[in-house]
């Protein structure tokens, strides 16, 4: 099962991550996400759980509950395909990509 950490403290850790889940059951992964322009944390974090009911478990025992002083936000992460990104909409040209110089049309 896939985790959402969500209002992580900037200073917390992976290992800590993986501490506060493993009272729950088998820890696969956890990855805190990281600015990639300033490399600090974007105060969020994916934890992923060998197996469903132990992640239910932890789902239910750290929502709310504090880590590193803050009161973090604990739920199943969502699919990407149900995370949609803006589109990209292009004003000119009714709707097409900008024309490159050498394009004729």
């Amino acid at each position: 099962m896939n985790i959402y950490v969500g209002n992580l403290s900037y200073d917390a850790t992976e290992d800590e991550l993986r501490q506060h889940f493993g009272a729950y059951g088998a820890v696969k992964s956890a990855k805190i996400i990281m600015d990639r322009d300033s490399g600090r944390s974007k105060g969020f974090a994916f934890v992923e759980m060998e197996n469903d009911d132990e992640g239910r478990s932890a789902i239910e025992g750290l929502d709310g509950s504090p880590i590193n002083g803050r009161n973090v936000k604990v739920n199943e992460a969502r699919p990407k395909s149900d995370n949609p990104r803006p589109q990209k909409q292009f004003q000119n040209r009714g709707g097409k990509p900008p024309r490159k110089r050498w394009d004729n049309d």
